[in-house]
């Protein structure tokens, strides 16, 4: 199979090239040819190299701060010679609020200072395969811990004016479950069944409160298996039985900040 060939440039005048190095050999280590253009690169130089090497794709790396000027000229640089199928990545030190206005110019996707060589690798691979993760379709439903959800249950009822659509025993997990409904999504009320119940556990930790946030997905085994391949810490690695004959499963708070996130996989029903 012909390995992924990546170009990795540094445009402008940024001096300092540690970061790209690092990049280009964990790109090697995954068995990609990499070529590296050197420092202190134009956009039309980086363009006519990513051409002249026929490479699969173009990483950019900047130190300098003029990221939001330089990354869209070579962007441009790739479509004026008639390139534009070549992706365009980018990387260093990058401020969160600049990357909508990169990924609006046409680079696919930007990796901020700290995000591990493993899933810049990865998401080259998958890029190239047309495999890249999908955002989650929407968040089905927040789920808040509760000691009695017939104690909990008017203040949602009667002072939120939400509607009761079921209840429901999920024995897998020992909870009992209220369903509300509020626009295109639920809260979900959690009541612990046994002292075994995660629900129990998070009460006695943390009281009640917001447990988890449910987003829902197509396809959950591919996607724990794009997960497990980039490090995601996971507390399920494999699909389990959830409420209203749902698929779910939980990503570990740690890989999150904290945030507990379920991901689930709704019937054909749904």
């Amino acid at each position: 199979m012909k390995p992924i060939r990546v170009l990795i440039a540094k445009p402008g005048l940024d001096g300092h090239d540690r970061g790209a190095l690092i990049i280009a050999q964990a790109l090697r280590d995954h068995g990609m040819e990499v070529i590296y253009t050197g420092l202190r690169q134009s956009a039309v130089q980086i363009a006519r190299a990513a051409i002249q090497e026929d490479v699969d794709v173009v990483g950019l790396s900047s130190l300098s701060g003029a990221h939001k000027s330089l990354f869209p000229k070579v962007v441009q640089a790739l479509e004026e010679q008639g390139a534009s199928d070549i992706p365009v990545v980018g990387g260093g030190v990058i401020p969160a609020e600049d990357i909508p206005f990169l990924e609006e110019k046409g680079v696919n996707k930007i990796f901020t200072s700290g995000s591990p060589t493993d899933a810049i690798a990865l998401y080259i691979k998958q890029l190239l395969n047309k495999e890249t993760i999908e955002a989650p379709k929407r968040i089905a439903h927040i789920g808040i811990a509760v000691e009695s959800i017939d104690t909990a249950l008017p203040f949602y009822q009667h002072n939120l004016s939400l509607e009761l659509e079921a209840v429901e025993v999920v024995e897998s997990e020992q909870v009992r479950v209220a369903f509300l409904r509020i626009g295109e999504t639920m809260f979900e009320l959690l009541e612990p069944l046994s002292d075994d119940s995660p629900i129990q556990s998070f009460l006695t930790k943390k009281g009640e409160g917001v447990h988890h946030i449910a987003l829902e997905v197509d396809d959950l085994s591919k996607r724990l298996e794009q997960y497990k391949e980039q490090g995601v810490r996971l507390i399920h690695e494999q699909p389990k039985q959830g409420a209203h004959d749902s698929q779910i499963a939980f990503l570990h708070p740690k890989a999150a900040n904290g945030v507990l996130f379920e991901l689930c996989q709704h019937g054909e029903e749904e």
